[in-house]
């Protein structure tokens, strides 16, 4: 398999959320709770060798560990599709962003998801946004990234995507308003424990993760 350079997170890797569903599909393991550990930043436009329970880089580097878990993320709870968007009006990222290209949540994409999740008063992020005319559940995935990261990043402390474990109940039609909503749970050290939930324009809940992100060196 191969991540198109498009589905970037950080200059030059792929986005965690949406290369985590990618590799959970590539191994089969699109339904029920998914794992996956990044153990490399997953390389783009690289052919990469798909195994049961793992993907590796053509040097045989393992790029990322998948397995089935038992423990059903639990669901953050929604809001209507008017405070997400005034929640996604304030989103930080649009002043000071760590990687403004992302394909999820990068304000100069114009061709990405343009999930913009802005906190709420109680602690929790929301961001309103149109499902691409093309879904498939790497969609979900990459959905319930990044809105869990911006419960934890603030200016000069960037994180990214360490691990993942979530469940894909339904897609979203293209064209669909979909509402995403992320919380902090917890962390230590450089880790943040995060948890996501994406939400379809009648308020049916369409998936839901939890995820570890790690601060990057230095931050």
């Amino acid at each position: 398999m191969i991540i198109p350079a498009r589905f970037n997170g950080p200059p030059g890797s792929g986005n965690g959320g949406w290369s985590a569903g990618a590799f959970a599909t590539a191994t089969g393991g699109h339904r029920g709770v998914v794992e996956v550990t990044l153990r490399q930043p997953p390389p783009l436009e690289t052919p990469l060798t798909v195994a049961p329970g793992e993907v590796r880089d053509p040097d045989g580097l393992l790029i990322a560990q998948v397995r089935a878990v038992d423990e059903d993320p639990e669901a953050v709870p929604p809001v209507d599709v008017e405070t997400a968007r005034t929640a996604s009006a304030a989103y930080p990222g649009l002043v000071d962003h760590p990687f403004p290209g992302c394909y999820v949540c990068g304000p100069d994409r114009a061709d990405g998801l343009r999930i913009f999740p802005g906190r709420l008063a109680d602690g929790r992020t929301a961001a309103a946004f149109t499902a691409p005319a093309e879904v498939d559940p790497a969609t979900v995935w990459a959905a319930l990234d990044c809105p869990g990261g911006w419960a934890v990043i603030a200016p000069g402390r960037p994180y990214v995507l360490g691990r993942m474990a979530a469940v894909v109940d339904a897609l979203p039609a293209p064209g669909d308003e979909c509402v995403v909503t992320g919380v902090a749970v917890g962390g230590e050290g450089r880790k943040a424990l995060v948890r996501t939930s994406l939400y379809g324009p009648d308020g049916r809940l369409l998936g839901r993760a939890r995820a570890t992100w790690i601060a990057l060196p230095g931050a």
